[in-house]
């Protein structure tokens, strides 16, 4: 058998394409050299000489780009899919997914979360479902719907975050006569990526059971109770076994912290930010494996120091208004509205809300994050820069 020799045209159909370039650190252009390229390519190899800038960079260098998504155009939107697009089975979930716009079209956020806003029309049942995908629904405005989990029905109101991990049967009722949006929240993108992803459909329609409207879950009755944990709880499973983080005692919390730093005795992040971490009440853990939630408050004046980590991040503006500044681009954001920091984009706000567009009168974050994922890896790393201090005038003090 006689081989053929590297040629120009023996890598055509190669996906590898390698360029002889005159620049320091690179080799010397010569026919020897493009010979030499040429034969990489037809065995589909890429030598680290000519990649390692893109590779390793200095530092983290995200496919994703800081973004808005206005929620008052979200809602208008979703709202006409509900009078045209059903829901039941193929489509599963009337779910608008936040596409990231470098991100070649994908319905990804970031490149390892998910967000979309959901809708469901009155007295719509959502198909229940399981997925490995680990999952949480937010809400910003309304009530009315129920998540069943387990067959646990779980009631969604205005502030509360609903954490469901992944392989868990879920479906949706809307028990009232108005439409109802929330936003989900998955890493999608995440077990795309690696390639870990199952799915599988479940029961057409859910109980009468199910359909009941308690006013608390199973899971809170046993484990909403702060610093309790039953000794009935068996071994931990991935996830929060508390299917539901109830908006007023979130917003105590934060309203606490406030309230001690303006007596002297500390307990925000900085001053006037009030921040909480969603937890696992069997260990005090992530509330999912792969997604971390929290809650930011920032008072009335206040800008918070500009922070880079590494992961992605989506927040939602709960309540409030202010700025936001991620990298080189800031927006006016208020209720509702969405917007992702990509992996190392420094971060601030700026809060300019008061008692006209804020209930606690200060401008109120939700925010979830791949943390998880980065601190089981090693791989978390966070910088603060506390030469702009946080500012709060005297007036709004």
């Amino acid at each position: 058998m006689t081989e053929t020799p590297f040629t120009q045209d023996t890598a055509v159909g190669s996906p590898v394409r390698l360029q002889a370039v005159t620049a320091q650190g690179q080799p010397e252009v010569t026919p020897a050299l493009e010979e030499l390229y040429r034969g990489f390519e037809q065995e589909l190899l890429i030598p680290l000489w000519t990649e390692i800038g893109g590779l390793m960079p200095e530092q983290p260098r995200s496919r994703a780009v800081p973004h808005l998504w206005r929620w008052e155009k979200l809602r208008e939107l979703a709202a006409r899919a509900g009078d045209l697009v059903p829901v039941g089975r193929g489509g599963e979930r009337r779910a608008i997914a936040l596409a990231n716009p470098s991100l070649e079209g994908r319905p990804f956020a970031t490149p390892t979360l998910w967000a979309a806003i959901q809708y469901l029309m009155p007295g719509e049942d959502a198909p229940e479902h399981r997925h490995t995908q680990h999952a949480f629904r937010f809400v910003v405005e309304g009530s009315g719907v129920w998540t069943v989990v387990g067959g646990d029905p779980v009631p969604m109101n205005r502030g509360d975050f609903l954490p469901q991990a992944g392989w868990n049967w879920h479906a949706h009722h809307n028990a009232t006569a108005e439409p109802m949006a929330w936003i989900d929240g998955l890493d999608i993108p995440f077990q795309y990526v690696t390639e870990a992803q199952f799915f599988e459909f479940g029961r057409d329609e859910i109980s009468d059971a199910e359909r009941t409207a308690p006013e608390r879950s199973r899971s809170e009755r046993l484990w909403a109770h702060p610093g309790l944990r039953p000794l009935s709880a068996a071994p931990a499973t991935p996830g929060s076994p508390l299917l539901s983080y109830k908006w007023e005692y979130t917003d105590a919390a934060l309203r606490d912290q406030l309230l001690l730093e303006k007596e002297g005795f500390g307990g925000t992040v900085e001053p006037g930010h009030a921040a909480v971490r969603y937890s696992n009440p069997h260990d005090g853990s992530d509330v999912l494996p792969t997604v971390r939630a929290e809650f930011h408050r920032v008072a009335r004046g206040v800008e918070t120091a500009p922070v880079r980590e590494t992961g992605s991040s989506v927040y939602q503006v709960f309540d409030g208004s202010g700025v936001v500044t991620v990298g080189e681009k800031s927006w006016t954001v208020t209720r509702g509205d969405l917007f992702v920091v990509p992996s190392w984009e420094p971060f601030s706000a700026r809060s300019e809300a008061g008692g006209s567009d804020s209930d606690s009168g200060g401008l109120d974050l939700f925010r979830f994050s791949d943390a998880p994922v980065f601190e089981a890896l090693k791989l978390n790393r966070a910088q603060l820069d506390r030469t702009r201090p946080t500012t709060r005038t005297q007036k709004d003090a």
